[in-house]
């Protein structure tokens, strides 16, 4: 039950992606006939594959991972905290290692967290892992394993309620249950233009930590907790 899972064995994650290359044209050949192949019947009729490259970061296969951060709870004086820090570079490998390191001190009850989690963040990090030549640590294996072996939670997924046609953004489940948005300056679909045109790595990594919190906040929600107040959330830079 959710209710008994304990906090402290909990990483709330969140990602950013940006496609591998920052226009269509500089892809190898045979990934570009491959993009346009795979995008086909996802363009409009008028869209061509490279006017459809800005969208390029949401696969794994066409895009990389340029921030993760993590936030950890602890209890500090009776009272919930949460920390939150993040792996965020050019160089995707560097920052996987980094993460798998983290992952690898981990307790084996270590649970990980995110909205929309295992639709997008954990099998994409695991393509990517991969793809970079890299194990894939305990927490995100899944492979084998029955349903109540693996340790991952998505707040999505909570508020699906055994619904699987709903969708629910990040934003509007934070709005309807009354906590803090997280979409105070860009929305994910600027992060491309931030990375690549304003070359501004430390918005991203803002914007990314803010999802963390607000993810958090609501997990706390479904556990029948009190959101953790502004002061006793701390961003590592």
């Amino acid at each position: 039950m959710l209710k008994d899972i304990k906090l402290n064995n909990i990483f709330v994650i969140d990602i950013e992606t940006v496609p591998q290359y920052e226009r269509f044209e500089e892809m190898a050949s045979p990934l570009q006939e491959l993009w346009e192949h795979k995008t086909r019947n996802l363009r409009k009729e008028e869209q061509t594959a490279a006017e459809f490259y800005e969208r390029a970061g949401i696969w794994a296969e066409f895009g990389k991972i340029i921030c993760i951060s993590i936030g950890f709870f602890h209890k500090q004086d009776h009272q919930e905290h949460l920390r939150v820090s993040s792996f965020a570079g050019h160089e995707e490998k560097q920052l996987l290692q980094q993460f798998i390191e983290l992952l690898n001190k981990q307790s084996p009850d270590l649970q990980l967290c995110a909205h929309n989690g295992k639709e997008f963040d954990f099998p994409y990090l695991c393509r990517r892992l991969l793809i970079n030549g890299l194990p894939i640590p305990i927490p995100l294996q899944i492979s084998g394993k029955r349903p109540w072996e693996i340790h991952h939670i998505d707040t999505m997924e909570l508020w699906k309620f055994g619904d699987y046609k709903n969708f629910t953004s990040l934003n509007l489940l934070a709005t309807v249950l009354q906590l803090p948005t997280p979409k105070e300056d860009i929305d994910g679909s600027m992060v491309k233009q931030v990375y690549y045109q304003e070359n501004n790595l430390p918005r991203i990594v803002q914007y990314c930590q803010k999802d963390v919190i607000t993810t958090a906040q609501v997990l706390l929600r479904f556990k029948g907790l009190a959101a953790i107040p502004e002061e006793y959330i701390t961003l590592v830079k």
